[in-house]
């Protein structure tokens, strides 16, 4: 039997969202009639200028993908308002990056610190590498961060401490305070996690200057509609991001992948109206499960919602399990650590989906 590292054997698997074909097979469900809103991607679909430049470019397919990647560098820093020697792009989605991490700092027995409940990936990429999760707490409740659980956390193992803002899946912002915070309390890397960012309208950029130990992690994933593309990347100080790119893999970012990045850092007005749907969605879908008096409706900064459904009687698999037998697909959070059984998250439709979406809680818990 070929001997498999103790860890991987230990390690629980990641548990992703349930996809369109496994419900449409399951419930015998026409697939054009389910609405997907647990996976948070963008009800706005892709940029016709990406769509346009991956059909001109496809032959490039026979091709190795680019190594030097110095024009995406340059338009992902104008975009963000920093040099491209701030820039490191991952082919995995910001899911590289976190591997890229692991690889840079983490040694066995390294200890990193994630506030619970966050976004799980975190866990699964370093424990992998050696890496021993310190949960730190996410006040529910309140929907933000409890910085001094964080702060009290820290010790002389910890090399990497995740903040993720707004927060996956409550929704909720990292004050710019409570983040300097935790900068200031120690010298392991502090990875802001920003992949929402743009739904909130806040980030922390300004702070690159002041602080050589705080990496921003981002996605072309959400706001930009590149899920399937897997395209993210991190903003540090030079000399770190020179670190990162020793151990990144040289051809992880495909051909297509990358003229889709640069066609939509260039589609200025697909940005615009994506940002304003899934806020206007957001916006309707609060309002709107907020009338139900079984629900307790979390405010949200992302493209996602978080509801608290105990009030129903039922938990949140029996409350998943019955969205899906009419064709919604939302988040059972009971995997989240850190959540009891009795959370879903609700990602942003369009604004028809969302009215069919209440039609049919109406439906169910009336």
């Amino acid at each position: 039997m070929v001997k498999v590292k103790k860890i991987v054997k230990e390690l629980d698997p990641y548990v992703p969202g349930k996809s369109i074909d496994e419900i449409a097979i399951k419930y015998d469900i026409n697939p054009e009639n389910i609405i997907k809103l647990g996976s948070n991607e963008n009800p706005a679909g892709v940029s016709s200028k990406a769509v346009e430049a991956v059909k001109k470019e496809a032959q490039l397919i026979s091709q190795y993908p680019e190594s030097n990647l110095e024009d995406l560098k340059a338009k992902i820093a104008d975009y963000a308002g920093v040099n491209s020697s701030n820039i490191i792009i991952g082919g995995d989605g910001a899911d590289e990056i976190l591997d890229v991490l692991g690889k840079t700092l983490i040694e066995p027995d390294d200890e990193f610190i994630v506030p619970i409940p966050s976004y799980m990936y975190y866990e699964f990429t370093l424990k992998i590498q050696g890496g021993v999760p310190v949960y730190a707490k996410w006040n529910v409740k309140e929907n933000k961060l409890d910085v001094g659980s964080v702060i009290d956390a820290i010790s002389d193992k910890t090399k990497i401490i995740f903040l993720c803002t707004p927060n996956n899946p409550t929704g909720g912002l990292i004050s710019k305070e409570d983040i300097k915070k935790v900068l200031k309390s120690t010298d392991a890397l502090v990875v802001v996690d920003e992949a929402y960012f743009e739904f909130s309208d806040v980030n922390n950029v300004d702070l690159l200057d002041d602080y050589n130990n705080l990496l921003i992690l981002r996605t072309f994933s959400k706001v930009l509609g590149l899920a399937g593309m897997r395209i993210g990347y991190a903003i540090s100080n030079p000399e770190f991001i020179e670190y990162m790119h020793r151990v990144k893999p040289v051809f992880s970012l495909t051909k297509l992948s990358y003229v889709a990045a640069l066609a939509t850092l260039d589609d200025k007005e697909y940005i615009k109206k994506s940002t304003q749907i899934s806020i206007q969605s957001r916006e309707f879908l609060i309002e709107n499960m907020s009338k139900f008096d079984k629900l307790h409706v979390y405010d949200s900064k992302a493209n996602y919602i978080l509801v608290d459904v105990r009030k129903t009687g039922m938990t949140s698999k029996e409350f998943s399990e019955e969205l899906l037998k009419k064709g919604i697909i939302v988040r059972d959070c009971s995997s989240f650590k850190g959540l009891d059984d009795y959370w879903i998250r609700v990602s942003v439709g369009t604004l028809e989906e969302d009215a069919r979406f209440i039609e049919i809680l109406e439906s169910i818990i009336g």
